[in-house]
């Protein structure tokens, strides 16, 4: 005798199994009248600019995506809890499933996110989506880590075509919710949300509140060296704020959970990164992918260790190669370390800085490696730099280290700028190398890293000067960023700042 699914298929519709029912019931308790869990009252920048996407926005499914552990999920459920209490959205009207927890559970179902949905509107809303906002009753689905599915862009894009509904989708899957565009082209708009920002830590330790300083999707007064010197004069002006914030973020970095728990040692901290970010990344995430493709987890530990160990820098071929055979006494191909570099760079906790491409003309050279936060590199590697002034002067030895952190902080903070194109400029015959490249429109805007005490206003120029002299780049003026406020610089066509500034404009 053939022996029955446990998920049944009938002209009244989707039975579930009743595990992945309970699950869905549980996840959801406002159907039933039961509280969430507590969340906290603290709201990231994004918030705002997510909840009126997924409300108004022109396109019907909102991305939120960024790396394990930055507030992705608790910003859903607060945008959950925003419409039950502040709107009075009908508690039936809104579906979160949670798929990183349910992925085993969907297995016996063809096309699990069209099931699941079919059984919410038969058993929860009790109405087809479209009857209910013709009603004048939105449906709102939230849909966490979905990207982990086969093919749920194609169900998602079935889903906004022959449904109104309006859906919010967040991951920690760049490659995955990318690889889903071409499927829901017209029907997707994507959001970033990294670490907490400087003023989001001055705003959770109730130092002072600070307005960004520009708008989402403006880029225009990039190009104007008056707003650069206005980011300049903001920092100095705010500059108690601005220091107790940038002191709490040398200490701690910008997860929110090392912010928040400030109550709590590093060490603690630290083992926490290192078991939700990095590891769920390494252990979970890499399993993830094409079915039957070999994954090394200790390659992938020993690589994310030299990217910790040269952020902000640019290491070639030869060094990981090195490096890599050295720790793992095997051999290791630069194709395979390409491809789990882009791993982690799809992860999002790595961001690899491209050379610059100039006349169309695609120069092959290395990325430069941006890590999210630098408190990862502290908790894997065990060792703290500091980035403070303060924190520097105690340990004066670490100051070249200091450095490339600081450049990986702010290589890292300019990619997080939705539309921003950015790059870096290799040493290029007598051409010097410049830290970065910001691109906005035919405007390019070099910006040089020079984290120590004391500036040479010539020397530690050159490579700002040489970029902007030359008029085939289009510059018209260069930023240098140092370590402390007083610093002058001659030269007019550059505007000199600390990190600290540059990480409160946002």
């Amino acid at each position: 005798m053939k022996k029955k699914s446990s998920y049944t298929h009938s002209l009244f519709g989707v039975r579930l199994s009743q595990e992945l029912e309970d699950f869905l019931r549980g996840v959801n308790p406002w159907w039933n009248g039961k509280p969430m869990r507590t969340l906290p009252p603290f709201h990231r920048w994004l918030f705002d600019h997510t909840l009126q996407r997924l409300k108004t926005g022109l396109a019907p499914v909102t991305v939120l995506r960024g790396p394990r552990q930055v507030g992705k999920t608790t910003l859903q459920e607060q945008i959950i809890e925003h419409l039950l209490h502040q709107e009075n959205v009908n508690p039936a009207n809104i579906f979160r499933v949670q798929f990183d927890d349910i992925v085993p559970l969907t297995r016996g179902l063809q096309i699990p996110i069209l099931s699941i949905c079919q059984w919410f509107q038969e058993n929860i809303l009790k109405k087809t989506f479209n009857e209910s906002v013709k009603e004048g009753r939105q449906v709102y689905i939230f849909f966490d880590e979905v990207q982990n599915l086969d093919n749920w862009s194609i169900q998602v894009k079935s889903l906004v075509d022959h449904h109104s509904v309006r859906v919010l989708i967040t991951g920690s899957s760049a490659l995955r919710i990318e690889q889903g565009r071409d499927s829901l082209a017209g029907r997707i708009t994507t959001l970033e949300l990294g670490t907490l920002l400087l003023r989001e830590i001055a705003g959770l330790q109730n130092f002072g509140h600070m307005a960004p300083m520009i708008v989402l999707n403006g880029l225009k007064e990039l190009t104007q060296k008056d707003f650069w010197k206005q980011v300049k004069e903001n920092g100095q002006k705010h500059r108690k704020i601005r220091d107790q914030a940038f002191n709490l973020f040398s200490e701690r970095g910008g997860y929110p959970v090392a912010q928040v728990r400030t109550d709590r040692p590093w060490g603690e901290v630290s083992d926490q990164l290192n078991e939700t970010v990095v590891k769920r990344v390494i252990q979970h995430d890499l399993r993830i992918g094409e079915r039957g493709r070999k994954r090394d987890q200790d390659l992938l530990e020993e690589l994310f260790r030299l990217c910790c160990r040269y952020i902000g820098q640019a290491p070639g071929q030869a060094l990981f190669i090195t490096e890599l055979r050295k720790a793992l006494t095997a051999n290791v191909g630069w194709n395979r370390v390409l491809a789990y570099l882009r791993f982690l760079n799809n992860t999002l906790l790595l961001r690899l800085i491209d050379p610059l491409e100039i006349r169309i003309k695609r120069r092959r050279g290395r990325p430069k490696i941006c890590l999210c936060d630098h408190a990862l590199r502290a908790s894997w590697l065990q060792e703290f730099i500091p980035l403070s002034p303060e924190g520097l002067i105690n340990a004066p030895h670490l100051s070249d280290l200091a450095g490339h952190v600081a450049e990986s902080t702010l290589g890292y903070f300019l990619g997080g700028i939705p539309g921003l194109d950015v790059a870096w400029f290799p040493e290029r015959g007598a051409e010097p190398e410049v830290d970065y490249i910001i691109s906005v429109g035919e405007f390019r805007i070099p910006i040089e890293v020079k984290y120590r005490r004391y500036i040479d206003g010539h020397r530690d120029t050159i490579g700002l000067r040489s970029f902007i002299e030359k008029t085939v780049y289009n510059a018209p003026f260069g930023i240098l960023i140092t370590l402390d406020d007083d610093v002058t610089i001659d030269d007019p066509r550059i505007v000199a700042m600390p990190l600290s500034s540059i990480l409160f404009f946002r």
